[in-house]
């Protein structure tokens, strides 16, 4: 049986990078030691590494980590990018075998050396392998003592050498090329004691692109030249590199080790903290994101570009006739009609584009600023043709009239921001976690920054378990729920729910389909319902009621959330000071489900030897709100309207009328009264259905009746 060496040698592989991503730290610290043990050119940056181990198994996922790390590399033709690890490195992975320490205290067996081995370190060119007896030597001459000792072990050691395993890579192939190796090839290299083969165990393989030089990067120092002492000096004590220090470090870490290592608690605004702060670094000095966070000092202001015509347009005032909203610089969005097709919906969708990166990477203000412009260029009726007209609309400035600029005279009609978002690679995988049903913006940056997840396949096999069960049945039904619903299929839900809910409570139940539905969409990403009865007991509790019917013939496949806030309120208007922390707007009663049509009544159809298949009908969201007859117009007004013309809904209740509006009603804010808009205290004044409240509402605001297809801000 051949012998196994006792230590593995890793000192002739390139630079080598350690991938922390589902790597515990523990776990981490382990394996960079042993690299270190081995002799491994261990870096911490991945740009000067040639060799990157890592839990990875997909080269998609390998190029992701080379890019998140601004290596400049370009794929290899030969290495098809489908191909992964061989199956049998996925199971079970042995842990990397305990450290192997040396003992510190002095010994007569570290005294006493073997002359195979002594000649072996005065051959060899490493200094720091020397110990601390050796230093204390002074350096003399070789005698004709040494001389003779040196010729005898030459002649006693004069067995051949031991045949050398073969070697585990080419050195060649790692020029000009970085491989990124299955973690599994360190641990079977200790295992056996030997490097394996490297390409047994090769996700991704590319090749190295010149690094642009950049005029900030100091130049480096050249080494200062070691001084050559000749004469009797030379018989002075020779400077050598010791390994003390390594000794220390060595001693430090195994005291560390024999203490318990206390264990660091976070809080969640310490987590969220360090999360915001990993994402502001990773977004600084983009084109698509604030200058103002990390400036602080106030920024020149841009000349804006204007031709000699756009001059003297804004000079002789022949801009289009602007509209009345404009002219008396209306402010809200909810005092002016918003179509929901504009003729500057081109630009407007690049401005949506830049927006969306706002809200991924944390700037709650920009998001606000952007979705004022955007409601507000979607109201204006003309096709913009200079910045005078965009610094005339109420809520756009220069930074907004500079953009349009741009995208005016970009030969595609792109703004560069909007092109560097496309090409981001985090905020593509930020926008694939924003896209799961139950994942907000903050919730998609922990994914990234704090548990180091990339792609659903992490959530699944590292994540699943800290899911909540409305985030794990959004990572379930991912692609269907990001089907769109046509206005038939909106329809025929609503017409089942209503059926169900006239069940449970009679035939005077009312059902109106909000949403961007009702906005006059031909397509919707979820059903929003919100269902009503004149009589106020006849709502409390009816979501329950609505919910179990449907669940026994089976169109409901799970129910995820199901609050009945208002019930327990007793059916009354959220008060105007409430101890419920983020009550936000809507309080009512509701239910989020996972809708599935049926083929047919029974669940299910059989096939020829009667056994039942799956439904082929993709898996919708329903939301389904109950709101009391007294308050219906305030429910159907705030969750028809988009989202900005909602905002300004209750901007404007705040600041023109000193109330407080929410779905659930309206409250003077001084006295906390409950304002009856819609003529509840008089049964005789009583509104005859929900479209008739909603427009008492508007009437009682002060405002001008909007259609719901004049609600659509984007």
């Amino acid at each position: 049986m051949s012998s196994i060496p006792s230590k593995l040698d890793l000192s002739t592989f390139p630079n080598t990078y350690v991938l922390q991503a589902h790597v515990p730290v523990a776990e981490l610290h382990d394996i960079e030691q042993h690299l270190i043990e081995s002799g491994a050119p261990l870096t911490y940056d991945i740009c000067e590494a040639r060799l990157v181990l890592g839990y990875i198994s997909k080269s998609r996922r390998a190029k992701f980590e080379l890019q998140a790390g601004n290596v400049q590399f370009t794929p290899i033709d030969a290495l098809d990018p489908s191909d992964t690890v061989s199956p049998e490195l996925e199971p079970e992975i042995p842990e990397l075998p305990p450290v192997k320490r040396r003992k510190l205290q002095d010994t007569e067996t570290e005294s006493t050396t073997d002359e195979s081995t002594a000649s072996e370190h005065e051959d060899s060119s490493t200094i720091g392998s020397e110990t601390e007896a050796e230093l204390e030597v002074e350096a003399e001459p070789l005698s004709q003592l040494s001389i003779s000792q040196a010729s005898t072990s030459q002649t006693i050691d004069s067995s051949p050498p031991p045949e050398l395993p073969p070697k585990p890579y080419n050195q060649n192939d790692f020029a000009n090329r970085i491989k990124v190796v299955n973690l599994q090839w360190l641990k079977d290299s200790v295992r056996l004691g030997n490097p394996q083969d490297i390409q047994k165990y090769l996700v991704y393989e590319a090749e190295l692109l010149p690094s642009q030089p950049s005029s900030q990067t100091p130049k480096p120092r050249a080494a200062e030249p070691v001084p050559v002492q000749i004469g009797p000096e030379a018989d002075r004590k020779i400077p050598v590199r010791s390994s003390i220090p390594r000794e220390i470090v060595h001693r430090a870490k195994a005291e560390a080790e024999s203490k318990p290592e206390p264990r660091t608690y976070f809080s969640r605004a310490s987590k969220r903290d360090r999360v915001s702060a990993a994402a502001k670094h990773d977004f600084s000095n983009r084109s698509f994101t604030s200058t103002t966070s990390r400036d602080p000092w106030p920024q020149r202001t841009r000349l804006l570009h204007q031709t000699t015509s756009e001059h003297e347009e804004g000079v002789s005032g022949t801009l289009p006739p602007m509209p009345d909203w404009v002219l008396q610089n209306k402010v809200y969005s909810c005092q002016r009609a918003t179509p929901l097709n504009s003729p500057n919906d081109a630009f407007i969708a690049q401005l949506k584009e830049i927006r969306a990166a706002r809200l991924l990477t944390n700037d709650g203000i920009g998001v606000r600023a952007y979705s004022t412009s955007i409601a507000s260029l979607a109201a204006y009726p003309y096709q913009i043709q200079s910045t005078g007209e965009i610094l005339a609309l109420p809520g756009c400035d220069q930074k907004i009239a500079h953009l349009f600029y741009e995208w005016q005279n970009s030969p595609d009609h792109r703004i560069q921001a909007a092109k560097d978002i496309a090409d981001d690679p985090v905020l593509k995988v930020l926008r694939l976690f924003y896209e799961i049903w139950g994942v907000g913006a903050a919730t998609a940056r922990e994914f990234y920054y704090a548990k180091k997840w990339r792609d659903l396949d992490d959530i699944v096999e590292f994540g699943w378990n800290s899911l909540s069960r409305v985030q794990q049945i959004g990572v379930k039904y991912y692609d269907e729920f990001l089907l769109k619903l046509p206005r038939a299929e909106v329809e025929a839900i609503a017409d089942v729910v209503k059926h169900h809910a006239q069940r449970v409570v009679g035939e005077r139940v009312q059902c109106v389909i909000v949403g961007g539905y009702r906005r006059g969409k031909a397509e919707s990403g979820d059903v929003d319902l919100i269902l009503s009865h004149p009589e106020q007991s006849a709502t409390a509790g009816l979501v329950d009621k609505v919910v179990k019917s449907l669940e026994q013939e089976g169109w409901i496949t799970h129910t995820l959330t199901l609050n009945l806030t208002n019930t327990k309120r007793g059916q009354e208007t959220l008060p105007y000071i409430t101890n419920t922390k983020g009550a936000g707007f809507d309080t009512l009663d509701k239910a989020l489900v996972v809708w599935q049509n049926q083929p047919q009544p029974n669940k299910g159809v059989g096939d020829a030897q009667g056994k039942e298949v799956k439904n082929p009908n993709p898996h919708r969201r329903v939301d389904i709100i109950i709101s009391p007859w007294r308050t219906v117009g305030c429910a159907v007004a705030g969750w028809t309207s988009g989202t900005t013309f909602q905002r300004d809904l209750r901007r404007y209740a705040k600041k023109v009328k000193g109330w407080k509006f929410d779905s659930s009603g309206v409250r003077e804010r001084g006295s906390g009264k409950w304002i009856d808009l819609e003529g509840w205290a008089d049964p005789r004044t009583r509104c005859k259905d929900p479209l008739e409240a909603e427009k008492r509402v508007f009437e009682g605001l002060g405002l001008q009746y909007q259609e719901p297809w004049d609600r659509c801000t984007g």
